[in-house]
């Protein structure tokens, strides 16, 4: 028995309640705690008594006051445009687009996540996606014959390290008092997604930049057509008529939240998986008729429902969570659904160092509702994002470093060959 896609997608559908205004004084970024990875076994769930790891779980907010997410406050956040750990050398070419329809990929959010190494004194993890439904869908299936090298990807993950000492930012702590400013200037972007390397120039004005043929075609007819033509005619060749980087167009990006950081709360009850999963059924119906009981038999032999029932348990411990993190070497990921996880040889080395990847977080679908996005059929729409990264995050003088993600549909969208 399949379990209910209406059921899953009601979870990041479903409105949240208004949170209480938070008065108290603002704090720094808080990085997630750093954490020595191994190697782990992404078969399935053991049932070893082994204490499970501490779960670090992202909550969404608006940031208090401007200014606050700039990429000198190392800051982990959701939507908007990125604050790139390294402003200078970013992802260009093909690793900047969707490997499927070659469009520039959006972002989606990025953790600061430090570990206790001097090369990763300062550590970012970005993550960029394209925002077709049917990429995602090519994505999903081709990740079960995907090879080492360089496969299609619409889920690209970045990691940035960079000493204490660097040419960007100075090796004391933020002061969060307004004072706090990088040591150097960024490189310039695209004035239509605020995104990625504006390599392009347009050849009439000579000011304006893209990354793309598409930016650059979308922004000359959302306006700069006549925006040219003033730059062109001005004496100073002014360009305050070009959009401000930082502020581009609201619907070139999802919207801008900071991530917070919390502890998951543990479980009321010390039972196994089984258990919690007739405990959802009792929560939800009382005491069972028959036809319940029939139900509730059928419902514990399918290992989809106990997997999904077992996710909605862990997840109404704090059900705005849009992100799981855990680095530890037991740690594993909580999957939606028992179809549609990997096996540890589908999980591939680091392209760089060769070295094992090790689970480190997971994106949830809630983040879609934040998002604004609708629950259509075509709609962007996952169980859940899976990322891996390098055991050792190594460090191979390349700024910008793709790990891997594994993506978990819904039933009535996974496929395997």
């Amino acid at each position: 028995m399949e379990p209910n896609a209406d059921k899953l997608r009601g979870l990041r559908i479903t409105s949240l309640d208004d949170e209480e205004e938070d008065d108290e004084p603002e704090l720094p970024h808080e990085p997630l705690p750093a954490a020595a990875a191994a190697a782990e076994d992404y078969e399935d769930y053991d049932d070893d008594e082994e204490e499970e790891p501490e779960v670090m779980i992202g909550l969404l907010e608006e940031p208090k006051r401007p200014g606050l997410l700039l990429r000198h406050l190392f800051p982990s956040k959701a939507g908007g445009i990125p604050a790139w750990l390294d402003p200078v050398n970013l992802p260009s070419g093909n690793s900047s687009c969707c490997g499927f329809c070659g469009e520039p990929l959006q972002f989606v959010l990025q953790i600061y996540a430090p570990i206790g190494d001097a090369a990763a004194f300062h550590r970012t993890l970005f993550v960029f996606m394209c925002p077709s439904m049917a990429c995602l869908h090519r994505d999903q299936h081709e990740q079960w014959t995907r090879k080492q090298g360089n496969p299609c990807r619409s889920v690209k993950i970045f990691r940035c390290q960079l000493p204490r000492s660097n040419a960007f930012y100075s090796s004391e702590p933020p002061k969060h008092n307004n004072s706090d400013k990088p040591l150097c200037a960024e490189a310039a972007l695209c004035h239509w997604c605020g995104t990625w390397k504006g390599d392009k120039i347009c050849g009439s004005c000579k000011k304006s930049r893209y990354c793309s043929e598409k930016h650059q075609a979308m922004h000359w007819r959302s306006g700069h057509k006549n925006d040219c033509l003033q730059i062109i005619n001005s004496s100073e060749a002014s360009s305050s008529v070009l959009p401000a980087v930082g502020k581009v167009p609201a619907r070139t990006s999802w919207p801008e939240y900071q991530i917070t950081i919390d502890h998951e709360a543990a479980s009321d009850s010390d039972s196994n998986d089984e258990s919690k999963s007739k405990s959802l059924v009792m929560q939800k119906h009382g005491k069972p008729d028959d036809l319940m009981q029939s139900w509730m038999d059928q419902f514990e032999a399918d290992a989809d429902n106990q997997c999904w029932a077992y996710f909605q348990e862990r997840i109404s411990r704090a059900p705005q969570q849009v992100l799981r993190y855990c680095r530890e070497s037991n740690a594993k990921p909580l999957w939606a659904l028992s179809a549609g996880r990997p096996s540890s040889a589908d999980i591939p080395s680091c392209p760089y160092c060769k070295g094992p990847l090790c689970y480190e977080f997971q994106i949830m679908p809630q983040l879609l509702y934040f998002f604004g996005v609708k629950n259509e059929p075509d709609s962007l729409d996952w169980a859940t994002i899976v990322v891996y990264t390098c055991q050792g995050s190594c460090d191979q003088n390349i700024s910008y470093k793709e790990e891997f993600a594994w993506v978990q549909l819904y039933p009535t969208t996974i496929t395997r060959p």
